[in-house]
């Protein structure tokens, strides 16, 4: 929810704040959403003027997403998809600017579906920046630990206070008395049974 506030001031008349609010959450998003979304817009934008190393740079980073689909606790996995979209977007860019030119030459007859085919490619493209963002958001949900945060954009973060650490012993019992014995007493005789 996006807070509007306005101030009346005398001789300018209204203000207009925009602000986010700190404490608000965004919305999350379904990973199989992400990975069905490109996966349609790669295959669309593959039927017409981009070359098989654009489909399998795409189809790589998708498989590693239904990876990341199917582990649902594993880091690793949503860290390497991030990854890869956003090497994509880099590969994404050096193929249109190769491989348009050399589409625009095609026959009339074809030009819908180069037109088509582009459009797909191209909004697949815009597309991945957003889905690197929600994509991370997964990351730290999952407990990933590289903190990026953007200048304006809400970041999700985790409250580590709640948590007590395992390496750290209580010095009172453990080093004074390791075996829980009481102080003063002398073993006795072992018993026979």
């Amino acid at each position: 929810m996006l807070v509007v506030q306005l101030k009346p001031q005398k001789l300018k008349g209204t203000t207009l704040h925009l602000h986010w609010p700190e404490n608000m959450e965004i919305p999350a998003v379904n990973l199989k959403a992400i990975v069905l979304v490109h996966w349609l817009l790669t295959i669309w934008g593959c039927m017409a003027w981009l070359p098989p190393s654009y489909a399998w740079g795409n189809f790589s980073v998708l498989a590693v997403g239904v990876w990341a689909i199917a582990q649902r606790d594993s880091i690793d996995a949503v860290l390497m998809f991030l990854i890869g979209i956003a090497v994509t977007i880099l590969t994404d860019i050096i193929h249109f600017g190769i491989y348009y030119p050399l589409a625009e030459g095609l026959a009339e007859r074809n030009r819908d579906t180069f037109r088509f085919s582009a459009g797909m490619a191209i909004l697949g493209l815009l597309l991945k920046p957003v889905s690197c963002f929600f994509v991370y958001q997964m990351y730290r949900e999952r407990g990933g630990d590289y903190n990026v945060n953007f200048a304006g954009f809400p970041s999700v973060t985790r409250n580590r206070d709640a948590y007590q650490s395992i390496d750290q012993q209580d010095q009172s019992t453990s080093s004074a008395n390791p075996f829980n014995q009481v102080e003063g007493t002398k073993p006795g005789p072992p018993h026979s049974y």
